[in-house]
């Protein structure tokens, strides 16, 4: 998929806020359809902006899934994204809704079309068909936090975020892969001293200065961090919360993301990394198909590592602990989901991670089970993490309320350029939490 589609599908996902439960009760509440017809096609309504997911269906459609395919045909229908969720809520309410389906923006609305009997029991369907076993343990962890604990979607898309680092530039100036904080710093200092930029961030955006935010609150905290401050048991304004907001204004305080931060856009500071111009980058493993591309990747991919996040010192959390999320995931709908739907499924989740990663260099929260050479050896790198990684964690606003997302990343720019202290920062966001 071209790297701007992936952007805008992250940023939209990035930023999508809960919605209105008493809207989504009311959506859901109609009835109407034809609830005992067996299902005519497999069909699956995704968003216009993903082209992965329903090109790898396809693929599928016609090699190792057209016995399936043959009993019930794959109908791919596509809505606009900023369109999906009222596109939901119609054909729930007209119980309509079909085999498979781009879940809404925001978790509640599935949670809500799963309280109301819209959507299947995806676990206990994946074992009923033996196959619960083909989705990654990593993926099936981001999908129960996102969920409250439930298995209610499946990961076409699996993304793990951490630093991805330039080696030419760290082994140039003697500097080994940091695994502490200090010596994170200590690695920026080498750099910066010899005039590179030690990171590159869009303070356009905001999101990867708040996910640094986060980042260090996981490491310092716990990975329930965040899950605290949800239930309310934490308030951001606590001063172990404040300490993370004021580690990341450092950075920015120090010069560490170069000049103008708060203007640069996403694809400015990939740039930066991929020219050489910074030495590390904190994103999402979206960034291999930019990475694997000679056109954008001037260091060489050969030149490229990742790394996680780094441990604190006498901190909770765990540097196998990666933030995670699996894109604009996709879910099943209990009206059609008969035998012919389940042999769909069954095929997905045996198929569909190899396809993928073979055709797209994609990677999901599916196994891999055909043998696919990886395009570099930071691509294999990421792959070993997914595989050997058991618990994630979610991001900074993964959730907030649409206000208080957009809070956080529109002054996460005056976070690391002084304009906004840590306190003032924190205090924001808060604010805007207690006021959904």
């Amino acid at each position: 998929m071209p790297h701007r589609t992936i952007r805008a599908r992250r940023l939209t996902f990035a930023s999508a806020g809960v919605m209105s439960l008493a809207v989504l009760a009311t959506a859901c509440g109609g009835s109407g359809g034809d609830t005992s017809a067996a299902p005519k096609d497999f069909k699956y309504l995704s968003v216009t902006e993903n082209t992965t997911t329903r090109t790898a269906l396809t693929t599928l459609s016609t090699s190792t899934c057209k016995a399936e395919n043959a009993a019930l045909p794959l109908k791919v229908e596509t809505v606009p994204q900023a369109q999906l969720d009222q596109k939901l809520q119609l054909l729930a309410g007209q119980n309509a809704l079909p085999a498979q389906f781009a879940a809404g923006n925001a978790p509640a609305l599935t949670k809500q079309l799963a309280k109301s009997g819209k959507v299947a029991d995806i676990e206990l369907e994946l074992e009923r068909l033996g196959i619960r076993d083909q989705l990654e343990p990593a993926a099936v962890s981001t999908i129960k936090a996102l969920y409250g604990g439930k298995l209610m979607a499946l990961p076409y898309e699996y993304n793990i975020e951490g630093i991805f680092y330039n080696k030419k530039l760290f082994q140039e100036n003697g500097i080994a892969v940091p695994g502490t904080w200090d010596e994170l710093l200590a690695a920026a200092d080498k750099l910066n001293a010899k005039g590179v930029q030690p990171f590159s961030a869009s303070g356009a955006q905001g999101w990867p200065i708040t996910r640094l935010v986060s980042g260090y609150l996981y490491r310092s905290l716990g990975p329930d961090a965040l899950d605290k401050v949800d239930s309310g048991a934490a308030r951001l304004t606590d001063p172990p919360y404040v300490k993370a907001a004021e580690e990341i204004a450092a950075l920015g305080k120090k010069g560490y993301f170069g000049k103008g931060v708060g203007s640069i856009d996403y694809d400015t500071a990939m740039n930066q990394f991929l020219t050489g111009k910074s030495g590390m980058f904190y994103m999402g493993s979206w960034a291999l198909a930019n990475i694997a591309d000679p056109k954008q990747n001037k260091v060489g991919a050969e030149n490229v590592g990742f790394m996680p996040f780094p441990a604190v010192k006498g901190g909770a959390g765990a540097i196998d602990q990666y933030p995670s999320n699996i894109g604009l995931a996709v879910t099943l709908g209990s009206k059609n989901f008969d035998a012919k739907t389940g042999a769909w499924v069954g095929c997905i989740a045996k198929n569909y991670g190899s396809t993928a990663l073979k055709d797209h260099g994609t990677i999901s929260g599916f196994k891999v089970n055909t043998p696919v050479e990886d395009a570099n050896e930071v691509t294999t790198t990421v792959r070993r993490t997914i595989s050997s990684s058991k618990r994630n964690v979610l991001w900074f606003e993964a959730l907030f309320s649409t206000k208080a997302t957009t809070v956080s990343q529109t002054n996460a720019a005056g976070l690391v350029n002084g304009s906004v202290s840590p306190e003032q920062f924190m205090e924001t966001v808060q604010a805007a939490l207690v006021s959904q």
